[in-house]
């Protein structure tokens, strides 16, 4: 049925991807849509006309009758929920600062596959997107159906058959995971490392300046309050993410006598989010590939120097970085990862890659920077790097020269950075086990349920295999190693595949 779909994709399609034809004509209002429902075999032909409701335009369509009377009314509901959908202000600030930018082109290219308005030509950057939502706004109907008839053009075809091959494609990159993980054993549990946290650290806020920063880098630091180990950590947190997601992990390593240290990335933390949202910024540039990994060096270089936190006589010298998906990409960048624009390049045009999926409108988007994105840094030792966009960047030839052993970890149900190619291709075709490095898939596990927010009453997930692979690769004597085993979990499965992977998928 097409209930089954879910509105924000509606919703999508349908305000981004119908203006991908604008072009620079005079404005004629969109005529008619044309919607495609693989699902029904059919094709349902909507005219628009004077429709100021999705009410009107279900009574003058017989096949929306049909619909609606087959749903007991659930169709009309739907509907009118999606095309009565208000389009604010907010709305059109954004796409107005974000028009040109290579995040929001990359959406919109990925958008037209299901979204093409007939006779006009292709445009990504947003501009005339904007002009729509702007005219829509003025005409006092500022909603997803005032947007339509903006929309330059006769007719405007809905193909949610590519939505129906896209979500199947994504089923396709999770599968070589999910048969994986029924195959081989999980990693068993220590009820020790499970129980709670007894709240024995300390967490305070710390700022320093960096030269490649307009503003002060603000750290969050969480620092053991007995048996400091002398040791160091970082963790960069992902895209519109804050140091709050992943400050569990701070917590249970600070306990175990870590020092753990948590930049925002001012360029693409959750305050640039609502500064963006607000209308006030664009989305984050290809520029902040280089600029995160930049805040993580800086905040090394600003301890080691002792202008952040002195006295604390910190080993700099042999360091762990921990982060969560582009702060994943982050911590393998300051392993040796170089990143290189050969793959990008050469596959971000192709909207039908068999292994597309949605991180490539993140990845692709880094193409006018990444041959200037290196930032390797000998002082990181050991990362664990959760759910990283990366089958684009890696430099197979690069895995023999990181300086760091670095662990993957994926969800085998992550729809945003699906583990096959994302984690598992980069491991077997880097022949990465060789060099030391490892992959664990996390059974059930997606790209935000693996997060880990302060205070939790349990430790997070991920927390014992953190502090098993850091144990191990800094030689740190502690209750728990990664070859030791102990660092499973009851809820979602922890699954060391990096053996299997390479003998059954190479």
């Amino acid at each position: 049925m097409i209930m089954r779909f879910n509105s924000r994709l509606w919703l999508s399609a349908i305000c981004f991807g119908v203006a991908f034809g604008l072009a620079s004509r005079p404005v004629v209002a969109l005529e008619r849509l044309v919607f495609n429902l693989p699902e029904f075999q059919s094709q349902i032909d909507v005219e628009l006309g004077d429709a100021q409701s999705a009410d009107d335009l279900v009574k003058d369509n017989p096949d929306f009758l049909e619909l609606d009377r087959a749903t007991d009314g659930a169709f009309l509901h739907y509907l009118e929920a999606v095309f009565n959908a208000p389009l604010s202000v907010q709305i059109e600030n954004v796409v107005k600062e974000s028009v040109g930018q290579p995040l929001l082109e990359q959406a919109l290219m990925a958008l037209s596959k299901v979204v093409q308005v007939e006779g006009l030509n292709q445009d990504n950057s947003g501009r005339m997107l904007y002009e729509a939502l702007s005219r829509a706004s003025k005409s006092g109907q500022p909603t997803v159906l005032g947007l339509l008839r903006q929309i330059p053009g006769e007719s405007a075809s809905i193909n949610f058959s590519m939505l129906v091959d896209y979500i199947a494609r994504l089923q396709r990159n999770q599968l070589q995971a999910n048969l994986l993980v029924a195959k081989e054993a999980s990693v068993q549990i220590e009820p020790e490392l499970r129980k709670p946290l007894s709240g024995s650290w300390t967490r305070r806020q710390v700022a320093f300046q960096a030269s490649h920063r307009p503003k002060p880098i603000q750290v969050v630091v969480i620092q053991p309050k007995a048996s400091a180990n002398g040791r160091l950590v970082v963790i960069s947190h992902g895209l519109w993410e804050s140091p709050n997601d992943l400050q569990g992990w701070a917590e249970y390593l600070s306990v175990n006598g870590y020092t753990v240290l948590l930049p925002e990335h001012q360029g693409s933390d959750a305050n640039q989010q609502k500064v963006m949202l607000a209308g006030h910024q664009p989305p984050p540039g290809p520029q902040e590939l280089r600029l995160r990994a930049l805040d993580v060096t800086a905040l090394l270089t600003a301890v080691e120097t002792d202008d952040l936190l002195p006295g604390s006589s910190l080993n700099t010298t042999e360091v762990a970085v921990v982060g969560h998906s582009w702060g994943a990409t982050t911590a393998i960048q300051l392993a040796g990862l170089r990143p290189r624009d050969v793959t990008l390049a050469a596959r971000c045009q192709n909207q039908d890659d068999p292994e597309r999926n949605i991180s490539w409108i993140l990845q692709c988007s880094w193409l006018s920077k990444i041959n200037e994105s290196s930032v390797e840094d000998p002082r990181v030792k050991a990362v664990v790097s959760v759910s990283p966009p990366l089958r684009l960047l890696f430099d197979p030839g690069r895995a023999s020269a990181l300086t760091a052993k670095v662990l993957l970890v994926s969800g085998t149900r992550d729809w945003v950075v699906p583990p096959g190619p994302e984690a598992m291709t980069p491991m077997r075709v880097t022949d990465a086990l060789r060099f030391g490095h490892r992959l664990v898939l996390a059974k059930y596990g997606g790209h935000f349920n693996l997060l880990a927010p302060a205070n939790q009453s349990e430790p997070a997930t991920l927390a014992p295999l953190i502090l098993a692979w850091i144990n191990e690769q800094l030689v740190n004597p502690g209750v728990v190693t990664f070859s030791g085993g102990g660092w499973g979990d009851a809820i979602y499965p922890l699954v060391d595949v990096s053996e299997a992977a390479l003998k059954r998928y190479r």
